[in-house]
């Protein structure tokens, strides 16, 4: 490596005065050339001084393009610095300070409200462009520090590739994370720009997958996450997260690639945040948070989730939850208490069994919401978890069979819609209660009968627009619930259709009919 000619009095200059050697040396000139430039330290403190100020000399994008310059052109082995000249800490935190100082320079500006990320907002239109130049300069810096040097250059070198990677590496994630996603202040260069550094660091860190980047191996140890966490931590506090729309965001990408067994480790780390997003008051981060929560509860042993009441603190966030009146916010958080519950709880021992628990508590608020609801996404998102939870409570649900029945009969009378989501849900509840409960069948027959009946005669001449398909499926399942009381009241069912067969004209009733007293 060498120096245009003249003087460098300007320290600031020195980038545009670095430039490649053009012939080959052995490691003894290389050295000694080395001792002729200014150490690695001093032209990195001085671009990160530019960076860093609140009134730089010049524009920071000029100052991302020598950076971009200087690795690309810098000699690998000068990058690493010098043993005689440098010392090993000061090299790497100057690494360190300079990817903070790139990923600051290409993420979202500082708020002190929370942004709506429904606007683009004017201030997002510089971040795609600076993500593109900083993800430049990281890959032509991978690309050094993939570089690896013989062992024999090594032995001048002040610090190892590997060590500087290692450094440099939580800055790198936590940039891909963040513009790598479908963003607002993303688009499609920044996207693939993030991609593709990502990609590129999976083998330059001796890694198949990025999993596998942030985990490790349980052969080889730890992998980043752990520091990728700490270097987030200061920003996922009560008072912090909202005042950068990426947290979050970026938060939900790194916990959707660890899975079991190692989520386990940083749990105590990543439950916090998740709670903080869940309790707030905005939908949006309310489902964040409990994605976030379901997916701790579904890689994190059951005994890690149990201990120090853990479970039992997500169990009460989720369940106030229940009083929301958003749709989409109740299905993510029916669909992590079914995980959660079965940890909670354990397995039903009907003989004896005298005590609530917590799947009586769920269900009754649900069958509770469910007879009073009139919106009909929102009767969709109880109906599809109601065939769930009746399962799950087995013979105990008698305890509830009276509302379950009014809410069962009451959503057959109500069409919703031509896909009839909400009805083919509630008849698959229908045959899950009478299985569950079938002792109790008798005594309810009639009322039973004469709804599903009702139920299989307006849907044979529904002139509604539902599909043929959806209309079979609801006969199907009307037709099934039949035989299922036929069965578990000795076939008392089939005595009774037979008046009704002999008044009834319509082919279509008469062919479900005809499939209930051929059961055997």
């Amino acid at each position: 490596m060498e120096l245009s000619k003249g003087t460098m009095e300007d320290p600031s200059e020195i980038i545009q005065k670095l430039h490649l050697a053009g012939k080959s040396r052995t490691v003894e000139e290389d050295c000694y050339q080395r001792m002729q430039v200014p150490a690695v330290e001093q032209v990195l403190r001085n671009i990160l001084e530019d960076l860093t100020s609140e009134k730089p000399k010049r524009h920071k994008g000029s100052v991302v393009e020598d950076v971009r310059d200087l690795f690309l052109q810098a000699h690998p082995h000068w990058l690493l610095g010098d043993r005689c000249q440098s010392d090993t800490s000061d090299i790497v935190q100057t690494y360190i300070d300079l990817m903070a100082a790139l990923t600051q320079y290409s993420g979202l500006p500082r708020s002190e409200t929370e942004s709506s990320e429904q606007l683009h907002d004017t201030t997002y239109n510089t971040i795609p462009g600076r993500a593109c130049s900083v993800a430049h300069a990281f890959q032509l810096l991978l690309d050094k520090l993939s570089a690896r040097p013989e062992q024999a250059t090594c032995n001048f070198t002040a610090v190892s590739p590997d060590s500087v990677l290692k450094a440099i590496l939580p800055h790198l994630v936590v940039f891909c994370a963040t513009h790598c996603q479908e963003k607002p202040w993303t688009n499609a260069a920044s996207r693939l720009a993030a991609d593709e550094l990502l990609a590129a660091a999976v083998p330059a860190a001796g890694c198949k997958t990025v999993t596998e980047l942030l985990c490790g191996t349980q052969e080889e140890g730890r992998g980043a996450l752990g520091a990728v966490l700490q270097l987030m931590k200061p920003q996922m506090n009560k008072n912090t997260w909202k005042l950068n729309p990426a947290t979050k965001h970026v938060f939900r990408w790194l916990l959707q690639r660890v899975r079991r067994p190692w989520l386990a480790e940083h749990l105590d780390v990543v439950l916090p945040p998740s709670l903080l997003f869940s309790d707030d008051y905005r939908t949006e981060n309310k489902i964040l948070g409990v994605r976030c929560l379901q997916h701790i509860i579904d890689n994190v042993p059951a005994a890690e989730l149990l201990q120090y009441n853990r479970a039992q603190v997500v169990y009460h966030a989720l369940y106030n939850h229940l009083y929301t009146p958003e749709a989409s916010l109740i299905q993510n958080v029916l669909s992590c208490l079914l995980d959660l519950l079965p940890l909670l709880e354990k397995p039903h021992v009907t003989r004896g069994q005298q005590r609530a628990n917590r799947y009586d508590k769920v269900f009754c608020l649900i069958l509770t919401h469910m007879e009073v609801e009139d919106k009909i996404p929102l009767r969709r998102v109880y109906a599809k978890h109601l065939p769930v939870f009746t399962e799950r409570l087995g013979i105990l649900v008698v305890r509830h069979l009276k509302r379950l029945q009014r809410v069962i009969l009451g959503y057959l009378e109500v069409y919703d819609g031509p896909e009839e989501a909400a009805r083919l849900c509630v008849l698959q509840a229908f045959q899950s209660m009478i299985q569950q409960a079938w002792p109790r069948m008798s005594m309810r027959l009639e009322v039973l009968l004469k709804s599903l009946l009702k139920f299989i005669y307006d849907v044979a001449t529904d002139q509604s627009p539902t599909p043929p398909r959806v209309r079979e499926e609801l006969l199907q399942d009307a037709t099934r619930c039949l035989i299922l009381l036929n069965r578990c009241c000795e076939r008392k069912v089939t005595v009774l259709l037979e008046g009704v067969r002999q008044s009834c004209e319509n082919a279509t009733v008469l062919d479900c009919l005809q499939r209930v007293q051929q059961d055997v």
